[in-house]
């Protein structure tokens, strides 16, 4: 049962015994193809021995959890049009929302910081976290207000999606998390992510700095340019970045120098990835080993050069990796580290439903990837495996997949 924690300004915590998953089994484990003379190229392959969840699997997920309706129709309307659905359905969604869902369903024991209202939205979308296994005790719940929520119209010609979002009131502010609440939140986390896209940015500084504070790794997902975001940047361990961010952010001239400048505006940051949805992914991975005598290499001709090695005839997400070299990026610097490439899983069109929350599901999956120590030949292709899966059903939480799922068993 339920039990509320009064906290000030009228709202309350709604409290709950957090759960946790039980050790699931599959058959799979992960084979890398020997280094090639200028990069890697990783495919996965089934065997016979599975591997364990990771130790520490607490992650806590600071943003969004929203209601989203979603309608498809046959094609999206013109000015003025009148056009009937072909199907609706009413589910959880929000960045934050679907990360954690997704990490909870692939064996983490997620922690959400959010805010909801105690209306018919916020009722429900507390009962769908909890029903995936995330820990709801430090959403705060506003008497009266109107919680988060988002109508989606899915293309079924293009299969595309548009989002109308219609944020929650009152929006959460730093006086709604205790401090001590705060801290038990944060308590044995591995990792702490900020969606990066919810307009409480400044409740999520405070908690970002109280992180910082805890030297608890900060994950950060970029999806636009915003105000008070490059605070929350500027602690970041990992950024993850939607194709809209790297280039306005940096005023960079390509998505690959993009990253590098990334990589030294921010020097606490380990690796950076921008997703590309059909056309995969590209990871700038920070190297501690600063040899002198390490290769230049121009990060655009590289890219291009990565590219080349890649194999059209594979459908299943793959990773292609330059080795360490000093990746220049012309007119903005360089950085020591690697260039990596990853493969989006070729979907046969006529599975491809709903891309929805396919962005969440990819972050989800790299949330799980960092707390199992995944190297990045393999998250990669993972966090593309997961997101595809995503694609292939309505909504942002009906496609995402359990940790048994048949297509993940080559990864654990």
């Amino acid at each position: 049962m339920a039990t509320p924690s009064r906290i000030p300004n009228g709202s309350f915590l709604h409290s709950r015994t957090s759960s946790t998953f039980p050790p699931l089994s599959s058959s799979s484990r992960l084979s890398f193809s020997p280094f090639l003379p200028r990069a890697c190229i990783t495919r996965l392959k089934m065997c016979s021995v599975s591997l364990p969840l990771p130790e520490n699997r607490i992650v806590v997920g600071v943003g969004m959890a929203t209601v989203d309706f979603l309608a498809t129709v046959a094609s999206y309307p013109k000015p003025d049009d009148k056009i009937r659905s072909t199907s609706l359905k009413v589910q959880g969604g929000g960045n934050a929302g679907n990360a954690l869902t997704c990490a909870a369903r692939l064996g983490l024991n997620p922690r959400m910081i959010a805010k909801v209202s105690d209306d018919p939205q916020g009722k429900s979308i507390l009962e769908e976290l909890e029903a995936d296994g995330v820990d709801t005790s430090s959403i705060v719940v506003s008497k009266g207000g109107k919680s988060t929520f988002s109508y989606c119209i899915v293309d079924e010609q293009t299969k595309t999606r548009t989002s109308i979002y219609t944020p929650s009131d009152p929006s959460m502010i730093p006086d709604d998390l205790s401090q001590s609440s705060l801290l038990s939140t944060l308590s044995g986390a591995r990792f702490v992510y900020f969606d990066g896209v919810s307009h409480e940015i400044e409740t999520a500084l405070v908690v970002a700095e109280e992180v910082a504070r805890k030297n608890i790794p900060i994950v950060i997902e970029a999806e636009r340019v915003k105000d008070g975001l490059d605070g929350l940047l500027e602690l970041a361990a990992y950024v993850v970045c939607s194709a809209r961010f790297p280039l306005p952010w940096t005023g960079a001239p390509s998505l690959p120098s993009a990253l590098v400048s990334i990589l030294l505006r921010l020097p606490k940051l380990k690796f950076a990835i921008v997703t590309l949805g059909e056309d995969g992914c590209i990871m700038v991975e920070r190297s501690t080993d600063e040899d002198p005598q390490t290769e230049e290499v121009d990060v655009d001709s590289l890219l291009e050069s990565l590219k080349q090695r890649e194999d059209e005839s594979i459908a299943i997400p793959t990773c292609i990796s330059s080795p360490v070299v000093k990746l220049r990026a012309s007119g903005i610097g360089t950085v020591h580290g690697r260039l990596l490439v990853g493969t989006a899983e070729k979907i046969p069109p006529s599975e491809i439903i709903d891309t929805t929350g396919a962005g969440d599901a990819f972050m989800g999956a790299v949330l799980y990837a960092l707390c199992a120590n995944m190297p990045a030949e393999k998250m990669l292709p993972f966090a593309a495996q997961v997101a595809a899966s995503c694609c292939r059903d309505l909504g942002a939480r009906t496609g995402l997949p359990h940790r048994t799922d048949p297509r993940l068993a080559p990864f654990f």
